[in-house]
């Protein structure tokens, strides 16, 4: 089995270890019925930015191999199976996607731990380098910061609900 294991729990898969797909599959499921909950509430996708919600604690909690799995499956599955996210926003979404894995799984080997500064710091990272690279994909400043216009409920949600999964939701 070749996992790193941290003080905090927090571990870093190998794409050899059958584990990884696994909780890859988990979060991704998650990332499937957490968008479509969010769609009952009107502008909940918008709102709370559930897409990222478990890609940021699978990336966190088991790495950036996990993460970017569920990173680039979830959005892609959501498409497919129920056409939201809409096909011209998907580039923006992987792209956001995967600066939070990259910012989660560095945040998490650098410091070994998971706290709401740390978590804050995280989706700060992603949401501003993402914004700037929506803003060069889309060409529309107005549109890119859509996230911090409507979606801070979001980012708290995966700041607070994130650092309880990470810390005392998933034991192991």
């Amino acid at each position: 089995m070749q996992t790193t294991k941290t003080s905090a729990q927090l571990y870093a898969l190998d794409y050899s270890n059958a584990k990884t797909y696994l909780f890859a599959a988990a979060f991704i499921a998650g990332n499937i019925l957490l968008p479509q909950l969010c769609h009952l509430v009107p502008q909940g996708g918008l709102r709370f930015l559930p897409i990222y919600f478990f890609t940021l604690v699978g990336a966190y909690k088991y790495g950036w191999k996990v993460g970017l799995l569920t990173a680039l499956a979830s959005p892609l599955l959501n498409h497919l199976l129920f056409g939201m996210p809409a096909a011209n926003v998907l580039p923006a979404i992987l792209l956001k996607s995967s600066l939070l894995v990259l910012g989660a799984s560095y945040a998490a080997a650098r410091f070994q731990k998971a706290s709401l500064a740390l978590l804050a710091g995280v989706v700060a990272f992603y949401q501003i380098v993402g914004t700037l690279g929506e803003w060069a994909l889309c060409g529309s400043f107005y549109a890119a910061i859509q996230d911090f216009r409507i979606g801070l409920p979001g980012m708290l949600l995966q700041i607070v609900g994130g650092w309880l999964v990470i810390n005392h939701i998933i034991r192991k």
